[in-house]
C-alpha cells in the first residue's frame, strides 16, 4: 500500500503528465513521429531566373552601349565628305578620324571599291553618287554627294574597266588628290608613249629635205 500510494501521488502524475505532453504544445505524435511547428523555409531562388535577369540586363546595357556607339561621328551640318576609292584592307577612316578643316569642319570619309560605285553627273545639282557595300553581311546602300576624291585602285583590271566613273567626277569638276586628268591617259600605253616621244613633225618632203642640206 505503501508502495501504491508513492506511486500514485500527486507528484508523480503531474511529472508523468509533463512528459507525455509535447514542448510546443502541439498534438501528440502519431506512430511515434511527432509534428512540431518551425519556421517554413524560404522559397530559394530559381537559378535560370536570376541568371535570365542578370543576362538581359547584360544585353540591354550593350545594346545602349551599341547605340551609343554608332552614333557618327562627325557633324552632319558642318562636314566634308571624302570618297576613297580602295579596298578594305586598309581602314582609311581612323587617319582622318578626329581631324578639322576649316577649323571646325568634320571630315566624313566614304569608302568603297570601283565597282561598289554608282555616279550621276548633272550641271545643275553637281555629282551625286550611291555606294553598296557590304559590312559584316550587311548590305549597306548610302548616297552623297563628294567634295574631294582619292583614288587607291586601279582603275581598270583584267575584267572591267571604270573609265566612265573617272569621266563622271571630271564631268562633275571634283577635286582629287589624284589628277584624272593623267589617271585616264595612262590608260593606254601607246598614249602615254607618245607624249614621251620629242619627234619632229614634218608636213611635206621639200621641208625635209631642206633640213638635211641644212645639216650638212
Amino acid at each position: 500500500m505503501n508502495y501504491l500510494r508513492r506511486r500514485f501521488s500527486s507528484g508523480d502524475l503531474q511529472g508523468e503528465a509533463s512528459d507525455k505532453q509535447p514542448d510546443g504544445g502541439g498534438p501528440p505524435g502519431v506512430g511515434g513521429l511527432s509534428f512540431k511547428k518551425g519556421p517554413s523555409p524560404s522559397a530559394p531562388n530559381s537559378p535560370s531566373k536570376s541568371s535570365g535577369t542578370s543576362s538581359s540586363g547584360g544585353l540591354g546595357q550593350r545594346l545602349f552601349s551599341s547605340a551609343s556607339g554608332s552614333k557618327p561621328a562627325y557633324n552632319k551640318d558642318r562636314c566634308k565628305t571624302l570618297l576613297i576609292i580602295d579596298d578594305q584592307h586598309t581602314d582609311w577612316s581612323k587617319y582622318f578620324r578626329g581631324k578639322k578643316l576649316f577649323g571646325d569642319w568634320d571630315v566624313r570619309v566614304e569608302q568603297a571599291e570601283f565597282h561598289e560605285l554608282n555616279l550621276a553627273a548633272y550641271s545643275d545639282t553637281g555629282t551625286m553618287v550611291d555606294i553598296q557595300v557590304t559590312r559584316g553581311g550587311n548590305k549597306v546602300v548610302r548616297s552623297f554627294k563628294p567634295d574631294f576624291l582619292l583614288i587607291r585602285q586601279h582603275v581598270r583590271d583584267a575584267q572591267q574597266d571604270w573609265r566612265n566613273l573617272i569621266l563622271g567626277f571630271k564631268y562633275g569638276a571634283i577635286p582629287s588628290v589624284n589628277s584624272l586628268t593623267a589617271e585616264y591617259n595612262f590608260l593606254d600605253k601607246p598614249w602615254v608613249v607618245s607624249w614621251t616621244d620629242q619627234g619632229n613633225f614634218y608636213g611635206d618632203r621639200v621641208n625635209v629635205l631642206s633640213i638635211l642640206l641644212k645639216s650638212k
